[in-house]
């Protein structure tokens, strides 16, 4: 214990330990120059710059302190106010600035737009605070500590990303109360999960650090949802890193992943060392500038920008996804346009026709809704097999609606002998199971309803003589 105590005091009272440490390593390689960590300005403004309350200015009058030649070439100061201490970079990119396919300037011009996500209010790229957080750990518990807490916001003169950095857990208080009253100026955050991870998180952190009272409550933009509606079928993955990759024309180099960056953070509490955590700055600050050029990228969408503003997506299932998600937003003509271009594309198949049905089947479009089953059933789907969940639609369709128990038996036997052949059906799936299940007592309904005596008729039924053992 008093170990412990002795080096939270080395920590209290040097900065980290590394302020009487040379410009090298100590393999002897040249420290980095702070542009290797962005093209932005490293900058911390003087006084009664930036966003903030009374209290919040107060905070950045406070004297801030290098630390050495390390962390000053990476643009860390040290901020020290009545809280305590903790470590803050702030770096201010110009409007001009590209990231991948867009503009950081474009997000004045497309925010507005964002307002569909909270229907009656408005939307300015100013009220948006972009926050982005490396934990020591997965999950919302009280123990997990988001050593460093990224945030970014648009002023007229560039977009201004802080990341706040603690040596040790005494800090956290300091960067919280920091935090707090820069939060209050901001009326909207904008995160990727940020609804059920970041910002319960940093709820949790402020009430057992004691902020209970005047807690923020902003209007989330949370960006995963839509990312997923989107492209959940048509990119292998939804992270924020293959999405940035894939649609936003984002390639990062050297980048640490962020799984890697709890065990960075662990590694510079035992070494002190900045260069340890250099790339973690580096990671969290990409994440910030791709927050914002998703938000671009959906403003463009929500706007009807598709085709002029970006380019439109190649498949017809994200075409139709993104006509879907349009739609939900309260934006049908946009969304009209997408299935419209969808249709013309020549490349839809049957995943974006099974949307397209099931939006017309939700809505009472029936006569529509069976030419897209029908249209399904020729097509192929990626693994070659056609989609055996237009036929169970068909099926249902003339038993119910259209009362054709012959056509209906039709289109039951050719959904069951599908769904029999497919890849997975000799896997102990139980979504599996349990629609092969669905599709035997539907087969075995029908002939009773049919009058016909099925195949089986010594008590086994026709679904299960159709299974043939499998």
């Amino acid at each position: 214990m008093s170990g412990l105590r002795e080096r939270m005091g080395r920590l209290r009272g040097s900065g980290g330990g590394n302020a009487d440490r040379g410009t090298t390593d100590a393999g002897g390689q040249a420290m980095p120059d702070p542009s290797a960590l962005g093209d932005g300005k490293s900058d911390v403004p003087g006084a009664g710059t930036g966003p903030g309350t009374d209290e919040a200015r107060k905070v950045r009058q406070a004297a801030e302190q290098s630390l050495g030649p390390e962390w000053e070439r990476l643009g860390v100061k040290l901020v020290r106010s009545e809280a305590g201490e903790f470590l803050l970079r702030r770096i201010v990119y110009p409007p001009s600035f590209r990231h991948g396919t867009h503009r950081l300037a474009e997000l004045s011009e497309t925010a507005g737009h964002l307002a569909a996500f909270h229907p009656g209010e408005t939307v300015e790229a100013e009220q948006i605070l972009f926050l982005d957080l490396e934990t020591t750990g997965l999950g919302v518990g009280t123990g997990n500590v988001p050593f460093m807490v990224g945030i970014a916001y648009w002023r007229q003169d560039g977009f201004t990303v802080e990341q706040a950095l603690i040596r040790h857990p005494a800090e956290e208080y300091a960067m919280l109360f920091y935090l707090r009253e820069l939060f209050e100026s901001f009326r909207y955050l904008a995160t990727y999960n940020g609804r059920t991870f970041d910002w319960p998180v940093v709820q949790n952190r402020l009430i057992l650090n004691g902020y209970r009272n005047r807690m923020w409550e902003p209007l989330h933009l949370d960006f995963l949802h839509p990312a997923r509606s989107i492209w959940r079928n048509t990119l292998p993955s939804c992270k924020l890193s293959r999405v940035e990759e894939e649609r936003l024309g984002i390639v990062r180099e050297d980048d640490v992943p962020g799984s890697l960056a709890p065990q960075l953070y662990f590694q510079f509490l035992a070494d002190g060392n900045p260069l340890t955590v250099e790339g973690v700055f580096r990671h969290n600050e990409t994440d910030m500038l791709s927050l914002a050029c998703l938000a671009v990228r959906f403003g463009y969408l929500l706007a009807g920008d598709g085709g002029s503003g970006l380019p439109l997506p190649e498949e017809g299932e994200e075409l139709v996804r993104t006509g879907l998600w349009l739609e939900r937003m309260g934006r049908a003509e946009n969304a009209e346009a997408m299935f419209a271009a969808a249709e013309r594309s020549g490349r839809i198949d049957s995943g974006a026709l099974l949307l397209l049905a099931a939006r017309d089947k939700k809505a009472g479009n029936w006569q529509r809704a069976v030419l897209l089953w029908q249209k399904a059933i020729h097509c192929e789907s990626r693994l070659g097999t056609t989609f055996y969940e237009a036929y169970t639609e068909l099926a249902m369709y003339y038993e119910h609606k259209a009362k054709n128990i012959e056509l209906a038996l039709h289109y039951t036997k050719e959904a069951l002998e599908l769904a029999l052949s497919h890849p997975l059906a000799g896997k102990r799936n139980p979504k599996r199971r349990a629609e092969l299940d669905a599709l035997r007592k539907r087969l075995d309904r029908l002939h009773r309803k049919n009058g016909k005596l099925a195949p089986g008729a010594d008590g086994k039924g026709a679904g299960a003589a159709l299974q043939g053992g499998a």
